[in-house]
């Protein structure tokens, strides 16, 4: 039986290892870490790729409209004020650029993020240059609508090409004041409908709205469609990091999501062949990579949230594409309309991305482990709050672990310190009996059974810890919180590995100390492995985030302490209990 429990032990820490490296090599690529590039932002002209209303949508940027024999309007002439040159838009959290064609997001840099840890250059989340292409779109299809037309896509006049939070105004809603900063784009068609695109963005939070208005001058009425759609190549994750001999890259791909069907991943590769066609009332589309997402959220016509088609594609010059299409919008001769969508184009901060949409927030993908990261998650978050510092977030959620989880690790650390009393009785039961090993099982389990001792609890705490230990690692890889998240000294980024190691050494040596506190294996091929073990998980430790290594120390130190005392008690009752 004690033989049983040992491979028990071991059979427990060789699983644990073996699901983190399999989980490193399955979610994280060995490709070399991309290097984002100060290029200059390119404006594509992609209306010779833009088919009719009525043609197929996979070889172009726009999505069909829904009106199978939709008729084009006379072709749209651009506002010849247009102002040809890129828009600047600069908050506390974005610089972002957007082209008076069609007025999409052609680059956003991520201001409160560095490519690297030690780098003072924004991330870049968009861009559109010869190395790489990844942006977001929208405009108005249809009978009617200019991004349809067989003139291409519409040029847009502004005021200005910069916009700065010196340009915010104060508004007040729900009682509350923020800066928001407007810019407005318009566009008038040769019928004289004007149109006009409006981003607005509000200091401090990164979802941006996106809306048109159709003011309705002509003689006839209008119709159209809004779309909104993320275009991006099948270029690397700019936003995975260089671990060592590992390359982080979460999954990177498309996803979305529905009331119904919350969390939905479609890998590139699939885009056409299980592309994505459904109808939803509060859906979303999003495009996702390691720490970031892009996403749309088909928003309000008028006042009325309205149902929309979310659809995946592929061009015939490979571009990936996943958008929504709004219904058609009708408007009168005379009249104005509205409608409008939400961009968001940042870092996956949960608590902004669970208030866009029901299951955006899964973007944040924990894995299998999900529910037990998140509760680590929201642990570390409010020692966060108390300390301001990741790394004494850690050590203080791992000594609240060890409170929990005491009563049952202290029932099992007592059995094992029985067995260590123990064992000198029987080492010379097995003298005794020799050969014998049928009389020896049988007075081996009645000497268990008159110590009350059970050989498999020693399992426990491992088999405890692991789904804990697991989890934690997810949480320490998704969470962009964590991402450069310094502790002291030498450690600067949790998310990272120890730069010089030490970490994983004290961790091997805390646990050397605590398989030396255990019962040693009779079996000398069993010792053996065992001491072999701690040198094993610090090899292994060497490469994983110093975060995760922080948690393994802190906790085998708690055991440590916790295991020595209970084995002075237990040594001192035996030894009352002798002496009676």
């Amino acid at each position: 039986m004690q033989q049983w429990a040992r491979f028990a032990i071991i059979g427990a820490m060789l699983v644990t290892a073996y699901l983190l490296i399999l989980a490193w090599q399955k979610d994280y690529g060995n490709q070399a870490p991309t290097v984002q590039e100060k290029t200059a932002v390119v404006a594509h002209d992609v209306s010779t790729d833009l088919p009719n209303a009525q043609n197929t949508a996979t070889s172009s940027d726009v999505p069909q409209a829904s009106t199978a024999q939709a008729q084009q309007s006379p072709a749209a002439t651009a506002n010849p004020t247009a102002n040809q040159n890129l828009i600047s838009v600069k908050t506390d959290l974005y610089h972002l650029w957007i082209s008076p064609k069609g007025g999409d997001v052609v680059r956003v840099e991520l201001l409160q993020h560095d490519q690297t840890k030690d780098g003072n250059q924004p991330f870049v989340m968009l861009e559109s240059d010869p190395k790489r292409t990844y942006v977001a779109q929208s405009g108005l299809i249809g009978p009617n609508g200019p991004d349809g037309s067989k003139a291409g896509r519409p040029t847009y006049a502004t005021e200005k090409t910069e916009y700065t939070l010196a340009d915010a105004k104060d508004v007040t809603k729900d009682g509350k004041t923020s800066k928001v900063v407007s810019v407005p784009m318009v566009y008038t068609t040769a019928e004289g409908v004007e149109i006009v695109k409006t981003y607005t963005f509000k200091q401090g939070d990164y979802p941006v709205n996106v809306s048109y208005q159709v003011n309705n001058r002509s003689a006839q009425a209008w119709q159209g469609q809004m779309f909104g759609q993320l275009k991006r190549d099948d270029s690397a994750d700019p936003g995975k990091s260089s671990q060592g001999i590992f390359t982080l890259g979460t999954f990177l791909g498309g996803a979305w999501g529905t009331p119904d069907s919350h969390y939905n991943k479609l890998k590139f590769a699939n885009f056409n062949e299980d592309k994505l066609s459904t109808d939803a009332k509060g859906g979303w589309v999003a495009m996702v990579q390691h720490y970031f997402v892009s996403a749309w959220i088909p928003g309000h016509f008028g006042n009325q949230e309205y149902t929309a088609k979310l659809e995946s594609r592929k061009t015939q010059d490979g571009m990936n594409i996943i958008g929504f299409t709004s219904p058609m919008i009708n408007v009168p001769a005379g009249k104005a309309m509205s409608v409008d969508a939400t961009l968001y184009s940042g870092p996956k901060i949960q608590s902004e991305l669970k208030d866009l949409a029901v299951g955006l927030n899964q973007t944040v993908d924990y894995g299998w482990l999900w529910p037990i990261a998140k509760l680590l998650f929201v642990g570390l978050q409010f020692f966060h709050n108390i300390v301001g510092n990741w790394g004494w977030s850690i050590i203080l959620l791992t000594i609240v672990v060890k409170l929990i989880l005491w009563p049952l690790s202290s029932k099992s650390y007592r059995s094992m310190a029985k067995m260590r009393v123990i064992a000198p009785e029987m080492q010379r039961m097995k003298e005794e009996f020799g050969e014998d090993r049928m009389r020896f099982s049988q007075e081996m389990m009645a000497l268990y059974k008159r110590e009350q001792v059970n050989p498999l609890s020693g399992c426990l705490p491992l088999l405890i810890q692991m789904p804990i230990f697991l989890a934690l690692y997810w949480v320490l890889m998704e969470s962009v919180e964590l991402r450069h998240a310094p502790w002291m000294l030498w450690i600067q980024d949790l998310s990272a590995m120890d730069p010089w190691f030490i970490l994983p050494l004290i961790m091997g040596a805390t646990m050397f100390i605590q398989q030396m506190l255990n019962p040693q294996p009779a079996d000398p091929m069993q010792a053996k492995v065992f001491k072999i073990m701690p040198i094993m998980f610090t090899v292994f430790m060497l490469f994983f985030p110093a975060g995760l290594v922080l948690y393994w120390i802190v906790n085998n130190s708690i055991t440590i302490s916790q295991q020595w005392f209970i084995n002075k008690s237990v040594e001192k009752a035996k030894a009352k209990t002798d002496a009676a």
